[in-house]
């Protein structure tokens, strides 16, 4: 799993995700028109947790004065990583959070007060409110929240996955998807695979995966295939519609974000039976 120094302390690892079928969307590819300037990305709106990477979060129906969301891994989580199957929501939390101005500086420490949504089935995500809103960290600290694209992206883009647990930016393009990628007990669906060039490692789970042109999230980084091993934590390995596996030793995946936002209404607040919301339901 892409969470640090539990087992080693040197760079090397993946991440987790969580289990259930559901239909992959198709593999699309960007088309070879769309040129568009790419938008700087940098260290702004990400975190550090104590053993990931993370970043501050809003929704395209999200306001200034809504609590501030912070999203990394369900593996991530600080009471340990959910059970497939196991979905947590509306739980107390007092996590803090080191917040990176654009040089990866700490400028702050934000603090949640409760985990919104946390799972490791179908997809590896947490879901942090904190107790400070978008308009109170921008009029403090100068920096906005990174927004999560509300569809699905395509293959072939060009992507910055931003750590903010080691202060490093990987770049690489989307690879393609994964109809089921498997690891250890967890199953998680329509995954992203990324090209070679981001070899993420222990510390980078929960890092932001940003279009490098539109400057939104659209998954967040998870796990890798260290070793060559087939199915097993930290070498998950892909299974195709029709039940064929295929290992892919170095190459490392995160799981889509654009299916979060339709979960979200007005507050920030969870709604698992809103319409259009297909995240796992307790």
């Amino acid at each position: 799993m892409n969470k640090p120094l539990l087992a080693v302390l040197a760079a090397v690892a993946t991440v987790g995700l969580g289990a259930t079928p559901a239909l992959a969307a198709p593999q699309t590819t960007a088309p070879h028109s769309a040129k568009a300037a790419a938008v700087t990305v940098d260290f702004a709106g990400t975190v550090s947790l104590s053993n990931c990477s993370g970043s501050v979060i809003r929704f395209p129906g999200s306001v200034d004065t809504d609590p501030a969301l912070v999203l990394t891994n369900g593996h991530c989580l600080e009471t340990g990583m959910p059970s497939a199957g196991q979905v947590i929501t509306g739980q107390s939390s007092s996590r803090t959070f080191g917040l990176l101005n654009s040089a990866g500086t700490k400028i702050a420490t934000l603090r949640a007060n409760q985990i919104v949504y946390s799972t490791m089935t179908d997809t590896d995500v947490t879901i942090y409110r904190t107790t400070t809103t978008y308009a109170a960290i921008k009029s403090s600290y100068g920096i906005s929240p990174l927004t999560v694209q509300d569809t699905h992206p395509v293959a072939g883009t060009a992507i910055k996955v931003v750590s903010g647990y080691w202060k490093r930016i990987y770049s690489c393009n989307i690879d393609g998807f994964v109809y089921r990628l498997k690891e250890g007990d967890w199953t998680f669906k329509d995954s992203v695979r990324y090209t070679s060039a981001c070899n993420t490692i222990g510390g980078t789970s929960g890092s932001p995966v940003i279009d490098a042109t539109t400057g939104k999230v659209v998954a967040v980084n998870n796990t890798g295939n260290e070793d060559g091993a087939r199915c097993t934590v930290n070498n998950p390995c892909e299974v195709d519609a029709s039940g064929n596996v295929t290992v892919r030793q170095g190459i490392n995946y995160a799981q889509q974000t654009y299916n979060i936002p339709a979960c979200f209404t007005t507050g920030n607040r969870l709604n698992l039976s809103a319409a259009g919301c297909t995240l796992p339901k307790p």
